[in-house]
């Protein structure tokens, strides 16, 4: 059974500061969403939300009246409404310059379009002279494949060596051209051997695409016996 979606009533939206009212039903929902500014929340009237988060875990966040709180960008969840009763909080947004909240979104898309496999989507992302540094290779960069036809080719393999390949619990930030993705990547390779480790990815920006991803992943080792 679907939730009632909760209402968003927009107070303020000037320059730098959004100020958006939640109003919300019992039981309803914001649907999920990644968060593309650091906030903070003044609740309205006391309740208890339910935060759904990545891979399935949920926790109860109570509400109460007049305390705020603030969390930063890349924040990803669906918000609730867990009680009985409406409730509601005011959300105010730091909003950044244009070109800045453009970038955080083409991270979010960039991440999302890994996690499904769409190579378009992925090359959308990138900017026409666009580089990709693999976190392992022959050189101290790691694997360097310059050009739209190279990066394509190499993200195509990354697909090819892990079918199943998913990048979890992902968090993006950006300041000024530089981007940084951090995630845990968890596939099983062409043999069925599960690899799954945190990573993270440094990007530099052209404009609001991705000009270079230059990837960096954790090494496992065999534990001593």
């Amino acid at each position: 059974m679907s939730r009632p979606s909760a209402k968003p009533v927009v107070h303020i939206d000037q320059g730098r500061i959004r100020a958006t009212e939640w109003r919300f039903e019992p039981g309803a929902e914001t649907g999920w969403h990644i968060h593309g500014h650091d906030y903070t929340v003044v609740p309205l009237t006391d309740g208890e939300l339910l935060i759904e988060e990545p891979g399935g875990g949920t926790r109860a966040a109570p509400l109460v009246r007049h305390a705020p709180y603030s969390r930063m960008a890349g924040v990803h969840h669906n918000v609730v409404n867990n009680g009985g009763q409406p409730l509601s909080f005011l959300e105010i947004e730091v909003v950044e310059d244009p070109l800045q909240e453009k970038r955080l979104q083409t991270l979010m898309r960039f991440g999302d379009a890994w996690n499904a496999h769409d190579l378009d989507t992925l090359m959308d992302c990138m900017a026409d002279d666009c580089a990709f540094h693999a976190s392992a290779g022959s050189v101290p960069e790691g694997a360097v494949h310059a050009g739209r036809d190279a990066v394509r080719a190499a993200f195509a393999a990354v697909f090819d060596d892990f079918p199943d390949a998913q990048w979890t619990h992902p968090q993006h930030r950006v300041v000024g051209d530089v981007g940084l993705s951090t995630w845990r990547f968890v596939g099983r390779n062409r043999d069925g051997v599960l690899v799954a480790v945190d990573g993270c990815d440094l990007l530099r920006f052209s404009g609001a695409r991705i000009a270079q991803k230059d990837s960096y992943r954790k090494s496992k080792v065999p534990a001593k016996a």
